[in-house]
């Protein structure tokens, strides 16, 4: 099978099994996006999701977080990793937005990544969940599946080659479900001690990297 005949197979079996699709994370805003995100990190979204709706009615936006202390924030997000961490990059986060961007969260890469906790991830779940960009954001699960169904070689040993191998042969059009079509593929069949392969309907694609 080539390498155009797999990504092919792939991407038609998730364009009709999940025709529409976008994150799991619940916000109402670019900035609770960007908030939640950023708290994702090493955290499942049934947990950020739990502790969101509390944080964001206290702190709504920038421009309320801005006047917090680490402290006050960490209050509301003490249950997720890394809190003490997380907490002071959402203040300093929030403050920086407030001084350079009038509290709006930017859409350009260079400046998102400026952004106290922000990495290249987290900048490009922003960029495609809410300005609508073809950006491949690669977690443990894109990077996982994306390896095991040969969809990237063996020599893609880090996300950033993932998401190139990736944004390389995927159509643009597809590139921001794409992201969401892996991740989730990876967070309920292709798990990551025990793929589910006896309910996987990629099965007889995948290139049983495991």
């Amino acid at each position: 099978m080539t390498k155009k005949e797999r990504y092919a197979g792939v991407l038609d079996y998730f364009r009709q099994q999940m025709p529409e699709v976008t994150t799991e994370l619940e916000f109402g805003s670019v900035f609770q996006l960007l908030v939640a995100v950023v708290l994702s990190a090493q955290c499942t979204d049934k947990r950020i999701n739990q502790v969101t709706p509390e944080l964001f009615r206290r702190f709504p936006d920038a421009a309320s977080m801005a006047k917090a202390e680490a402290g006050e924030v960490l209050d509301y997000i003490s249950s997720v990793s890394y809190p003490n961490a997380k907490a002071q990059h959402l203040v300093d986060l929030a403050r920086q937005l407030v001084e350079r961007y009038g509290g709006e969260v930017p859409s350009d890469m260079d400046q998102l990544l400026s952004l106290p906790g922000v990495g290249r991830k987290t900048a490009n779940v922003v960029q495609s969940v809410a300005f609508g960009r073809a950006t491949m954001a690669v977690d443990t699960h894109v990077f996982r599946v994306s390896r095991r169904l040969g969809l990237v070689p063996k020599r893609a040993d880090t996300p950033f080659k993932v998401e190139q191998e990736l944004t390389a042969h995927i159509p643009e059009a597809d590139i921001p479900r794409a992201h969401h079509w892996l991740l989730l593929h990876g967070r309920y069949v292709c798990t990551a001690r025990k793929p589910h392969c006896e309910r996987c309907g990629l099965e007889r694609l995948c290139a049983k990297q495991l």
